[in-house]
């Protein structure tokens, strides 16, 4: 009796294994799906609508590393944001780590600093901006419904006074080059991006106040994922970092 309890128990530790085992490998043979919206250089889709931008190539380059199967859509945000809740092995990005998001993703990063600035020409040497007050009597490009425009009409400056709001930062680009605006609001990597589509150096610009810089984007996946699917892709992450591939990928979208 006794033996056969022991047979038993040993039958009951190879099972633990052997699940161990199963549960490993289908871990690894998980398919992970990446949404994010057109928020270029850091994610955007190219004229045959594949996922291009350097988190969508970090996130390949991460997977890659970690040994997971990867797909991407890129879709406008609240789409995207739908689309990674009803999916468990899910990545949302390029996602802004805010106090009150903690607790609904599982996270893997940092992906980069997150700088929003006010900027000028570099010869409008006449514009000087000490605070948001002084942004008063000025013209400044914003982007439509953006976190930046809603801060500052919550500041008193007015839409279609001082504010001059556009579908994308493009837009606001080319209007300031052209004389139509004083400033304008812009993530550091849009400024570079954008200037560099239209063969223009980042000196172009000089920024001349700081709107944001508290946070950090990561990637957020589905709070159902597996840890340690979430730890490979951190590890992954990190030894992207050092080893410096993670570096020369930032070189190729802001210099």
């Amino acid at each position: 009796m006794r033996r056969r309890a022991l047979n038993l128990a040993a039958l009951g530790l190879l099972g633990c294994g052997a699940v161990s085992a199963v549960s490993a490998d289908a871990n690894e043979r998980v398919t992970l799906q990446g949404f994010t919206e057109p928020l270029p250089p850091l994610n955007y889709a190219d004229d045959s609508g594949k996922a291009q931008g350097f988190s969508v190539d970090l996130l390949r380059m991460i997977a890659a590393q970690a040994k997971v199967p990867l797909e991407i859509q890129v879709t406008p945000w609240v789409r995207a944001t739908q689309l990674a809740a009803g999916t468990p092995n899910s990545v949302l990005f390029s996602l802004t780590r805010l106090p009150e998001r903690e607790g609904k993703f599982k996270w893997v990063g940092p992906i980069s600093e997150r700088r929003i600035l006010l900027y000028r020409l570099k010869d409008r040497t006449d514009l000087q901006v000490k605070d948001l007050k002084s942004l008063h009597g000025l013209k400044i490009g914003v982007v439509r419904e953006s976190a930046a425009a809603k801060r500052l009409q919550a500041e008193g400056l007015r839409v279609g006074e001082e504010l001059e709001l556009a579908l994308d930062d493009g837009s606001n680009l080319r209007k300031l080059l052209v004389g139509r605006m004083d400033l304008l609001v812009m993530l550091d990597w849009a400024a570079a991006w954008n200037l560099r589509q239209l063969k223009l150096d980042y000196a172009t610009l000089r920024p001349v106040l700081e709107l944001d810089n508290a946070y950090e984007y990561w990637y957020g996946l589905h709070p159902d994922c597996d840890d340690a699917l979430v730890q490979r892709l951190q590890a992954g992450l990190n030894v992207l970092r050092r080893n410096g591939r993670y570096d020369k990928l930032r070189r190729q979208y802001f210099s």
